[in-house]
């Protein structure tokens, strides 16, 4: 199902497009384009469906994806390390979250409000920063793909504090909330 006719005009303002250049990509005449947007033709669904698809184009080459946004270097911490060594990490890097691996694969995810909490709200006696990481890590970050869209980081950052990137099963990136605004300034 395609959507609504009456957005072409519009999606092809927002994209700088001519008719004449949205005509040349979807294989029509100018004139069909310009009588199709006055509401002057009942359009063919091969037509239509051929200019929504070059639309559909145009906006995926112009989104930025993963890999051109993503910070290259990843910091983590082992699960296995003490709290105070990613305390540690996070201060010195100026980063809020990490990644939690193990011998270098994702497990988990920690975040300043998760080792603050655990400085706050203690759950026994013993000093927050001699517990182990693992024991106060929260659900990995999920991944994606060096090549996945904008739209999907954005909706992916509203949920979770950081979003890893791979690559043939590597990681070789991360973006966070601060990447995503860097990218829409």
């Amino acid at each position: 199902m395609l959507p609504a006719i009456d957005i072409i005009p519009d999606r092809r303002r927002k994209l700088g497009l001519t008719q004449n250049q949205l005509a040349d990509m979807a294989g029509v005449s100018q004139s069909y384009i310009a009588k199709l947007e006055a509401g002057k033709i009942e359009p063919s669904y091969l037509k239509v469906k051929a200019i929504f698809k070059a639309l559909d184009r145009v906006e995926r080459r112009k989104e930025v994806s993963a890999g051109e946004m993503m910070t290259k270097e990843v910091v983590s911490v082992e699960a296995d390390a003490y709290i105070h060594e990613a305390v540690e990490a996070m201060r010195k890097h100026g980063f809020s979250q990490l990644p939690v691996t193990v011998d270098g694969k994702p497990v988990g995810g920690v975040s300043e409000r998760t080792l603050l909490d655990q400085v706050l709200y203690p759950d026994d006696d013993n000093p927050p920063g001699m517990r182990r990481v693992r024991e106060v890590m929260e659900e990995s970050f999920p991944q994606v793909s060096d090549d996945a869209p904008l739209s999907l980081l954005s909706s992916l950052l509203k949920y979770y504090p950081a979003v890893l990137v791979q690559r043939k099963g590597e990681i070789v990136g991360i973006i966070t909330k601060a990447d995503l605004l860097g990218a829409i300034s």
